[in-house]
């Protein structure tokens, strides 16, 4: 069993809410961290799932029957598909607030389903478990996201061989994929996954039509992870009009499946990139989908930077979900211009800007999009990181900006 840094938040929201959602996608571990929030005495409750056909209609039945029934501490996997239980929690959490704990599991995001988010609003705290990141697999506590924030940390230094990175991105982090023994069994394993996928949850969000053209859709973005989404492009691409596209996609994200990545432009027009970058919730299924192994992007290292910037992407947005820090993630991009993977920006409107190269070796030209970003920012520009896979930290190009060595993301 992996150790998740999430359940410290978990622990935390307990004190003072009545009601935690855990949202992420399908085989990320909820099920099993539920579990271990019981065994460990965290939540002193039961824990029922609404996958078992019986227990799924009664709670449809009689929502408020059914709750009554049960524990004042419970725990309902899949709540997703029984929203009618939502009005009735908000009537047994306003009877006995501090009495009541509900955790809430769901492999869609059922904030987005109709009068869902209106009956809990000020009662519930969202909580989204990624697949495993790489402090979970390797049982390390990273420091980067304290050390980017702080104004006197400095990274460390740290070796990672190209060849490890390229095996964590293959690998990637769903739980069940990593105890796979070899890559033909992992093949399996993501093949199986995207069948459940596209057959229970997406088909249960909705009741669409042409449910073939997704996976046609997915395999577009996955093509296309790591640079702005040309939404034009991708319906002409998948013969589906914009509003359908746009639903596709839609379910796809609440399926947590892809991420957008807002852009980040400053009070201007003109120049600046508006559009969204679109992630893949975990590099291993986006090797699957376009059919890359661990030799194919060895051999091919421009290949693997969209790989490598997915994975890097993910590992921060990972350490974000369970960390006290806030930062919001955006990408920033000029037409034709500058560029910067990653900008994070607090609460204070500060921004802190990662850019992400696979090589080993740095030029100044690589720098050109922090310090543009710095410009553009001015005294609200804090740091600016380039993480490369060489092995040493380096400052001295610019207004606080520094080269880390990408094993300073998980030390």
């Amino acid at each position: 069993m992996y150790r998740r840094f999430i359940i410290k938040s978990i622990a935390d929201a307990l004190k003072d809410t009545p009601a935690i959602l855990i949202t992420g996608a399908r085989q990320t571990g909820k099920s099993t961290l539920c579990r271990e929030l019981i065994e460990k005495g965290i939540f002193k409750g039961t824990m029922i799932t609404l996958d078992d056909p019986a227990t799924l209609l009664a709670a449809k039945k009689d929502p408020l029957g059914f709750l009554r029934d049960m524990d004042n501490h419970i725990i309902i996997d899949e709540v997703q598909r029984a929203p009618e239980l939502f009005l009735s929690m908000k009537k047994l959490i306003d009877e006995d607030r501090n009495g009541r704990r509900f955790i809430l599991t769901g492999s869609a995001d059922v904030m987005t389903l109709p009068k869902v988010a209106d009956s809990l609003a000020g009662r519930i705290e969202m909580h989204t478990l990624w697949p495993l990141s790489q402090g979970e697999i390797r049982d390390k506590s990273p420091a980067f996201l304290e050390t980017l924030v702080s104004g006197e940390r400095q990274f460390p230094g740290k070796k990672t061989e190209w060849t490890q990175i390229v095996q964590a991105i293959k690998v990637g982090g769903y739980p069940e994929a990593l105890q796979r023994s070899s890559e033909s069994r992992r093949y399996q394993w993501f093949e199986s996954y995207l069948v459940s996928l596209m057959q229970k949850d997406i088909r249960e969000l909705s009741n669409i039509e042409g449910l073939t053209q997704i996976p046609n859709i997915l395999q577009l973005i996955a093509i296309r992870v790591g640079s702005t989404i040309n939404f034009s492009d991708i319906g002409r691409l998948a013969s589906v009009k914009a509003p359908t596209l746009h639903r596709y996609l839609a379910l796809l994200e609440q399926v947590f499946i892809i991420h957008k990545i807002p852009a980040w432009t400053p009070n201007a027009e003109g120049q600046f990139v508006k559009s969204p970058k679109i992630i893949l919730n975990d590099t291993g299924l986006l090797c699957h989908l376009r059919g890359e192994s661990v030799d194919s992007l060895i051999e091919n290292r421009t290949t693997a930077g969209s790989f490598f910037e997915n994975f890097v992407v993910l590992e921060i947005i990972k350490q974000l979900s369970w960390s006290e820090i806030y930062l919001k993630p955006y990408h920033f991009s000029i037409h034709q211009g500058s560029e910067v993977d990653l900008v994070l920006e607090d609460r204070k409107k500060q921004l802190y800007g990662i850019e992400i190269k696979s090589t080993a070796t740095i030029k100044e030209e690589d720098f050109k999009g922090l310090k543009k970003l710095s410009a553009l920012a001015g005294k609200r520009f804090r740091r600016g990181v380039l993480l490369y896979t060489g092995d040493q930290a380096l400052s001295g190009f610019g207004n606080n900006i520094h080269a880390v060595p990408i094993g300073a993301l998980w030390a």
